[in-house]
């Protein structure tokens, strides 16, 4: 019986993305439509932001998906298709911005940052590792008179 649930589900979720889309939007291009599909991969659902429009079944991404074809089906590229959602949507749309212009400053903070960070942290340790160096006073004559009457004690 367990067997079976694991199989079921595995099933449903590979399956999952195939929900979405509903057969009146498949094209009827094998091509067209394998295209369609890889560019709605990549592009997020304004309203459900964590889904892309391929597995959304909100009405805007049902719109997103037609509109894709359409252009798809005028024989625009793959990069016009992209720049027409973009441009009515903005690179919030897309899974994966640009690499161009202000997202430079997206794609190298991290890095950047994690440099800066191991800099730091190697700076810290270096620091840390070092031993204070001792005092170079020495001790009055009844300093070592006290000292060695506590000691005795």
């Amino acid at each position: 019986m367990r067997q079976i649930l694991t199989v079921l589900t595995l099933i449903i979720a590979l399956a999952a993305p195939g929900f979405a889309v509903q057969p009146d939007e498949v094209l009827d291009d094998p091509v067209l439509e394998q295209r369609a599909r890889d560019l709605s991969r990549n592009i997020r659902c304004p309203v459900c932001q964590g889904e892309n429009i391929d597995e959304s079944n909100a009405p805007v991404s049902r719109d997103l998906r037609l509109y894709v074809r359409e252009r798809l089906v005028e024989g625009d590229s793959d990069a016009e298709v992209v720049d027409a959602v973009t441009d009515r949507f903005g690179e919030y749309v897309l899974f994966e911005p640009r690499r161009q212009g202000v997202n430079l400053l997206l794609y190298w903070a991290g890095p950047v940052m994690a440099i800066i960070a191991l800099l730091i942290g190697w700076q810290f340790l270096r620091s840390r590792g070092r031993a204070p160096e001792p005092r170079s006073e020495t001790l009055s004559d009844t300093e070592k008179a006290r000292l060695d009457e506590i000691m005795r004690r």
